[in-house]
């Protein structure tokens, strides 16, 4: 084994929309049984209009597992069926399994049956996940989705009919919650937070992230507003780069006051479904040579919109196994758990900016 300071995997993973149906069905024998057994009535969408809702916010548990994973819960159809999910700033789509996956990762986990839920509809999409190491295919659903007190009619997500083995047969989690922007989502198909905000279900349009060290229970994420329990201070905000990613420009990297790395400027994307940190290899590599000695590692100083946020060596260090499967990104730097469980941090869709504070 080895020590690393980087990350080992992010999870910025697009949603496409590929052929139809009609183009699919005799390449894909199972797409054809599946719409030989649906009912019509499943086709259509059955979703009654009620009264506008009252706006309101919820906060949302979270389980930490061993600093890698934080997974909430979340219930699709009627009546619901329950799943753990990462919430992920790194991608826009939704996904869960399904009853018609026959992978291994599939068995080990909760599976949607849509013919269980009233309000399901399927429009006979097939839609794919590209992962940096393994894929999920499968259809494309709608159906009603709770998020904590939060309800979201007719939402457009993924259920899966293969996964990966390798990646998810023992993951912490079913499925997956995408939080980016809707230019990263399937085609024609509207995140779950832009739900929130068109179905007027949120008073206001940011969500927000506590994530604890070490202790499994404690960490929350919040959609609607934000409570000033977790953090510290006032928070500092920081335009986004481009409304696309959760990306934001980083002034400087520094360790002891002189630069270590991104000395003219360079971008940062803050990425709950990334656990350590990550960033080009030429600057890792920079910054590996700064970091000589394993048993007096300093802070690594992140500075952003002016504002240094000291990132201390017990938290950006671990021992892993070393792995050669996975890539670094080309140009901006992965914020990942690492840096999120330092600082509280609000992601404002209303004003296009990210809000940080230090974590209580």
């Amino acid at each position: 084994s080895s020590w690393i300071l980087v990350g080992l995997i992010t999870t910025e993973i697009p949603l496409r929309k590929v052929k139809s149906i009609r183009e699919n069905l005799r390449e894909k024998g199972f797409l054809k049984n599946f719409l030989d057994e649906h009912p019509h009535d499943m086709i259509r969408s059955r979703l009654t209009e009620n009264s506008a809702p009252q706006k309101k916010n919820t906060t949302l548990p979270l389980r930490n597992y061993l600093d890698k994973v934080y997974v909430g819960n979340i219930s699709i159809g009627t009546p619901p069926q329950q799943f753990s999910v990462v919430f992920d700033t790194g991608s826009s789509d939704t996904w869960v399994p399904s009853i018609y996956c026959q992978s291994m990762a599939c068995v080990t986990h909760n599976t949607f049956d849509p013919f269980q839920s009233t309000t399901f509809r399927f429009p006979g999409f097939i839609v794919e996940l590209q992962y940096a190491t393994g894929a999920v295919t499968g259809f494309l659903g709608y159906d009603t989705i709770q998020v904590g007190d939060l309800i979201i009619k007719d939402q457009a997500f993924a259920i899966s009919q293969s996964e990966d083995d390798v990646v998810f047969e023992n993951a912490a989690f079913d499925g997956i919650v995408g939080l980016s922007f809707p230019s990263m989502a399937i085609e024609g198909t509207t995140p779950i937070f832009d739900s929130l905000m068109n179905q007027s279900l949120i008073a206001q349009t940011v969500f927000a992230f506590y994530l604890s060290s070490n202790a499994q229970e404690g960490s929350v994420v919040m959609f609607g507003g934000v409570d000033k329990k977790y953090y510290k201070g006032d928070l500092k905000w920081v335009p986004l780069s481009q409304p696309h990613y959760w990306q934001i420009p980083l002034d400087k990297i520094t360790i002891r006051g002189s630069s270590a790395a991104c000395k003219n400027g360079c971008q940062g994307i803050l990425d709950t479904g990334t656990s350590l940190l990550m960033g080009p290899k030429n600057q890792v590599y920079k910054l590996h040579k700064r970091l000589p000695d394993i048993n007096s590692l300093p802070d690594i100083t992140f500075t952003i919109n002016g504002t240094d946020y000291p990132v201390p060596a017990r938290v950006y260090v671990q021992k892993v196994r070393a792995r050669t499967d996975t890539f670094p990104p080309k140009t901006a730097w992965i914020l990942g758990d690492v840096f999120l469980r330092m600082y509280f941090t609000v992601f404002d869709r209303g004003q296009n900016r990210i809000g940080l504070a230090p974590a209580v």
